[in-house]
């Protein structure tokens, strides 16, 4: 495992306070870590609420990083309640693929923090709409 995923784990961990909002918002359960182009580790949390408008960690954590003014992502991790990691969901996968066409299919994921098991996410979506 380098530092990096360590750094990104430990910001990630950071976030991780499950909570709940009001009787119709939730957050905190999942919370996500993202690394930019430029080195920076950009983190969120999901926000789940009862009438689908809340958001994954991954791409609240990446619309921090635009938010901050970048649009590279080189590294994503997940944490989720029970501290294990995984893979993106299909609506995370697809905001990364929109946002570096072309350029995602190198996008690292952290599968399995403990293992050390990373996959890219041309691997985990290789055949998309987007090239």
């Amino acid at each position: 495992m380098d530092k990096i995923w360590e750094e990104m784990y430990e910001a990630a961990k950071a976030v991780l306070n499950a909570r709940k909002i009001s009787d119709y918002v939730t957050c905190g359960e999942v919370a996500a870590a993202v690394l930019s182009g430029s080195g920076k580790i950009y983190t969120g949390v999901c926000i789940d609420t009862c009438s689908t408008l809340g958001i994954c960690a991954e791409r609240n954590a990446v619309f921090n990083m635009i938010t901050n003014g970048e649009h590279e992502i080189k590294r994503v991790l997940a944490i989720l309640p029970d501290g294990s990691s995984g893979a993106p969901c299909g609506a995370c996968r697809e905001l990364m693929v929109q946002l570096m066409p072309g350029r995602y299919h190198d996008i690292e994921i952290m599968m399995d923090y403990k293992a050390g098991k990373t996959i890219t996410l041309g691997e985990i979506t290789p055949e998309w709409w987007i090239k």
